[in-house]
């Protein structure tokens, strides 16, 4: 039934492309985010539904009378030198043909972000792929916190398989960058059922996060928490709420969840932790001797052996980053790493800017809402991917984007209120006395 279900969804989905090209995005990002036929059983679990609805949209784009252009913005130009950055160091990777298959995979998660970043230039478009990508992450968010709820928190949640975020630590941060998403649709709700139901999965998700046991998550929920504290007015009133919430979910917690916590001080026995380290360590030795450094895929027993005297094969067997910016680091050099680092540092102060300037703008005021749980988002993610190999997922990269349509949407709707005014003729004399 659930084959026939999706199989049905992506056709519907598919018929709509080919007069709407946006439609396609919007399909190809739920197949991205959700994975929805890997929750199947039948043939639908292995059909190639993202590829087809890939050709669709394309095939749809190419024949469209929509404006097939991408905005001038710098966070535009600094995410194509980057892109061209990576193929140079595919090109100079260690082990070129695996490097070239994943260069493939993440050109193959940028192309629906540069087709957003071409055709969603109004509210309405954004709105409508935002709901996608809440419903898509909500869904196991809030499954999640039902089911931590029912457990008494004493098994971890998981992601949909063969995905970024399958593993409990990823659907974590995940789900804690979507829950301000959340927030801002709830607020353009207008029936107060359906604020009630955001509110109650807002609610589950954060039980999601807590219970699925990451360490990452954790310091992430406190430096968002801690964010939102600085910002609030009432820092006395809004300090005693978070921590009444925070004992009355704790409480609630088994003693294995403190256990996985507690390692967060003694990391230095912990074989998890030190796996990281010894990842990170290994990353700086390949930066600092290649340009291009080690090209995707470098995590093997060989480069760790070769970069890291101090590396025991026997001990440790994980060969992955651990990190978003030591994964960009070790695998494109000192130069990718500081591609990557502009692009969200541009994004996140442009959520500054927009914020700032819109928010007492009744017209653009959903601008700077938008803009502002963007850079809580951001800030789930350069907090808790920190510790995660998620530099190559495509919701930061998704949100990135989205702030340089707010910008374009904000320059275009102010410069046609401008040509208004400039154009109205002045022949009101009764308006100057």
């Amino acid at each position: 039934m659930r084959d026939i279900a999706v199989t049905l969804v992506v056709l519907a989905g598919l018929v709509y492309t080919l007069r709407r090209p946006h439609v396609g995005v919007l399909l190809w990002s739920w197949l991205g985010y959700m994975n929805p036929h890997r929750l199947c059983f039948g043939f639908a679990y292995s059909m190639p539904f993202a590829q087809i609805t890939a050709i669709t949209t394309m095939i749809a784009l190419l024949f469209s009378r929509e404006l097939k252009k991408l905005p001038a913005h710098p966070i535009v130009f600094l995410l194509i030198v980057f892109l061209l950055w990576m193929g140079v160091t595919t090109l100079m990777a260690f082990e070129p043909e695996n490097a070239k298959e994943q260069y493939i995979k993440f050109l193959k998660i940028q192309l629906p972000i540069l087709l957003t970043l071409m055709l969603f230039y109004n509210r309405e478009r954004i709105e409508q792929l935002l709901w996608v990508i809440v419903i898509s992450l909500g869904y196991f968010g809030t499954k999640g916190g039902v089911f931590t709820l029912l457990t008494g928190g004493g098994f971890r949640v998981y992601g949909p398989p063969s995905s970024f975020v399958e593993e409990n630590n990823a659907l974590a941060v995940t789900t804690l960058m979507v829950i301000p998403l959340m927030v801002y649709l709830r607020n353009t709700l207008t029936k107060k059922w359906q604020q009630l139901i955001m509110l109650m999965a807002i609610i589950f998700m954060i039980f999601s996060v807590i219970g699925s046991q990451s360490r990452g998550a954790f310091i992430a929920i406190l430096t968002v928490g801690g964010y939102y504290w600085l910002l609030s007015d009432r820092k006395l009133i809004s300090g005693i709420v978070i921590a009444i919430v925070a004992v009355t979910i704790f409480s609630l917690l088994p003693e294995s969840w403190f256990e996985r916590m507690g390692t967060i001080k003694t990391y230095d026995e912990d074989a998890s932790a030190m796996g990281r380290i010894y990842a990170w360590k290994m990353a700086f030795n390949v930066a600092n001797h290649n340009f291009f450094g080690g090209g995707f895929n470098l995590w093997s027993k060989a480069t760790y052996i070769e970069y890291l005297p101090e590396f025991d094969p026997v001990k440790n067997k994980a060969y992955v980053a651990h990190s978003i910016y030591f994964s960009v680091l070790g695998e494109h050099g000192w130069m990718g790493l500081f591609l990557f680092l502009a692009i969200f540092f541009l994004g996140w102060r442009e959520c500054n800017k927009l914020n700032k300037a819109y928010k007492d703008d009744a017209s653009l005021k959903w601008v700077a809402d938008l803009a502002r749980m963007i850079k809580v988002s951001l800030l789930a993610y350069f907090s808790g991917a920190a510790f995660l190999s998620l530099a190559y997922f495509d919701l930061p990269w998704h949100l990135v984007a989205i702030v340089v349509l707010l910008k374009e949407i904000a320059r275009k709707q102010q410069q046609t209120v401008q040509n208004a005014g400039a154009e109205r003729p002045y022949n009101d004399r009764a308006l100057q006395f």
